[in-house]
């Protein structure tokens, strides 16, 4: 049973968009960045295994959790920049290690991209970078909801009242198992996804994948990260195997990582004691 006791929540106004965001534990500091369709609750396992270890923050993106939900700002540089604030100019943190999952990981690439002095070490689980290199990160059209996602005004209708029906799909779909998450992860993400405003912030994130394109490919004009990097991708499923790997090669010098064994999508939840000791070995090098 997790100690709920263990988090301490809290909120930062930071201009046009207040982040709700978690701490916990002792040690340098490790931002942890969730993905679509969840919140920094999809961290909590492995920040409970971390604890003892590392100052943990977990916020909620810009339009998800409990974060607030601007009309605009979701291309992955704004949404870095909601970060940045929070960390350096509201915690007063210099430097701190860094992670990913899913959306996530775009948002800690264009973070560590545009603050490369204050990332010492990245780690990006189970996605793909857009503006990479590659053709695309939807696998040729396999992962068909970033299709779905950018068409204009039709998943809006289409979603609405179905929310449980449509993000469940994902929930069940995506890890190895379709019990990969619990019943109460599922419906803590329901409770802050199962509303017209936060569908809507969630599919501007990938109707501005044009424009993160555009924008991580002139980060990379200026050269490749230079932190060592850490990728991870899923075995199973919906998991994008070694893409993460070969992807974070394309963008960094300094990459290591592999497969998660019996993972599919959702690494966090599914492999938590795993995610936790590779973060240990790689945070501590």
């Amino acid at each position: 049973m997790l100690d709920d006791t263990l988090f301490s929540h809290h909120h930062a106004a930071l201009g046009e968009v207040t982040l709700h965001y978690v701490t916990c534990g002792e040690g340098p500091p490790l931002v942890l960045l969730h993905g679509w369709p969840q919140s920094w609750f999809e961290w909590r396992e492995v920040m409970a295994r971390l604890a003892g270890s590392y100052t943990l923050i977990a916020p909620d993106l810009r339009g998800l959790g409990d974060s607030s939900r601007p009309a605009q700002g979701y291309d992955t540089l704004t949404v870095a920049d909601d970060v940045w604030r929070l960390v350096h100019d509201t915690l007063k943190i210099e430097h701190f290690f860094l992670a990913g999952h899913d959306w996530g990981g775009p948002v800690a690439f264009a973070l560590a991209a545009s603050h490369q002095a204050a990332v010492r070490r990245l780690a990006i689980l189970d996605v793909a970078i857009p503006g990479d290199g590659a053709q695309n990160i939807s696998q040729g059209g396999r992962r068909w909801h970033h299709a779905f996602h950018q068409t204009a005004e039709l998943p809006e209708a289409l979603i609405a009242g179905r929310e449980a029906l449509y993000y469940g799909w994902f929930y069940r779909s995506y890890g190895a198992r379709p019990d990969a998450l619990s019943a109460d992860a599922i419906a803590e993400y329901l409770r802050t996804y199962a509303t017209p405003e936060a569908t809507r912030a969630g599919l501007a994130y990938y109707r501005n994948i044009p424009r993160d394109v555009e924008a991580h490919a002139a980060l990379l004009a200026q050269g490749k990260l230079r932190m060592p990097v850490l990728a991870l991708g899923g075995d199973s499923g919906w998991g994008r195997g070694l893409e993460t790997l070969e992807s974070c090669r394309r963008v960094a010098d300094d990459v290591e990582g592999g497969v998660v064994m019996h993972a599919g999508h959702w690494l966090p939840e599914e492999q938590p004691a795993e995610i936790a000791r590779r973060f240990t070995d790689f945070f501590r090098a």
